[in-house]
């Protein structure tokens, strides 16, 4: 056989193992397209009884969005701004429509918390702490005057702040597209557990903001406790040291009057550690104050003089806490974000 020959039968054989290659690439796509497709569809199913249309009414007309139920004995989270000043609530599930209690409309974390007089189905709570960038999520809304909707999407980030404000604690950016009157709609893993609610549309609706499930919980564990949110402030603003070194350069830059003083706090202190959290940077105070409760004593880890120490403190009554709602300050039905501008130095609230 010729030399040529023999090209001609290499060439063609390299040719048919090329269409096999990308036949077996394009099944394989498709394979993986009708998995997530069918998986979409079984959490959608799974779920979509848990969840219910929100409405609300005052004198100015109709608020409309999505809550889900949080236990069986009827308690739903939804969004505050739909609720809050609400002078009727009802929740639609199914066929049913059903009078809602408002238990609580937080403005802090833009959550509101509702009960109803029926056994529900639940939703379970899942772990935002296991998300990582580019883990799978799912949201199920109901758009105005459309029936329940599945929105299937990545998660895109974890952040902190958004336009030079800052959250009060960090949020989960998805790249999930939302309409209006997914407002207060479950953001869920695909174990089908709750991960996040979503609180603000972005980018036009092409994404989204989602409140970490955690976050949710404190407040409906402080409404059991208290009937009320409890945040706990300590007074004491932050900053970042300028020194070079490893672990936390996180110096406690000003004492107010009462609780940080009174502790046995001291301006120059470095803090490594509030309660279960560790502290490396200023804003990693954010998440630690959110989470304080005000009465509960919390064991704050410090450095002074080259001396490792714990120091319990014990925050009282968030100034926040007695402020007024105002819905019209810079919210809407999909846009709820942290008041205040950037700061300099954060403060161990």
């Amino acid at each position: 056989m010729s030399s040529r020959s023999v090209s001609s039968v290499l060439d063609g054989k390299l040719a048919v193992v090329l269409l096999l290659l990308v036949a077996v690439s394009s099944r394989a796509e498709d394979n993986l397209g009708e998995k997530i497709s069918s998986e979409v569809r079984r959490l959608f199913d799974e779920r979509c009884e848990s969840i219910v249309r929100v409405e609300a009414y005052d004198r100015h007309g109709k608020l409309s969005g999505t809550g889900f139920f949080a236990d069986p004995a009827g308690t739903i989270y939804t969004l505050s701004y739909i609720v809050a000043n609400a002078d009727e609530i009802l929740v639609i599930h199914g066929d049913r429509r059903i009078p809602a209690k408002l238990l609580l409309a937080d403005p802090r974390s833009g959550v509101a918390l509702l009960k109803v007089d029926y056994n529900s189905p639940f939703i379970p709570v899942g772990n935002s702490k296991g998300l990582s960038l580019a883990s799978p999520v799912l949201a199920i809304g109901f758009p105005v005057n459309l029936a329940a909707t599945p929105s299937f999407g990545i998660v895109a980030g974890f952040d902190r702040q958004f336009l030079g404000r800052y959250f009060m604690t960090t949020h989960i950016r998805s790249i999930v597209s939302v309409e209006p009157g997914f407002g207060g709609a479950p953001l869920m893993n695909l174990q089908g557990e709750v991960v996040g609610i979503i609180v603000s549309g972005i980018e036009g609706g092409g994404a989204c903001y989602a409140l970490p499930i955690e976050a949710a919980e404190k407040l409906r564990i402080d409404y059991v406790r208290f009937g009320e949110p409890r945040y706990g402030w300590v007074g004491a603003n932050v900053e970042d040291e300028n020194v070079p070194g490893e672990g936390s350069r996180v110096r406690i830059a000003e004492l107010g009057p009462g609780t940080a003083a009174e502790s046995g706090l001291r301006e120059g202190d470095i803090v490594s550690k509030i309660g279960g959290v560790k502290i490396s940077t200023a804003e990693d105070v954010i998440d630690a104050s959110f989470f304080l409760t005000a009465g509960d004593r919390i064991p704050v880890a410090i450095e002074r003089d080259g001396h490792e120490m714990s120091i319990d403190v014990r925050p009282v009554k968030h100034p926040v806490a007695d402020a007024a709602y105002n819905p019209g300050e810079g919210l809407s039905e999909l846009h709820v974000l942290a008041p205040g501008p950037l700061l300099e130095n954060l403060k161990l609230e």
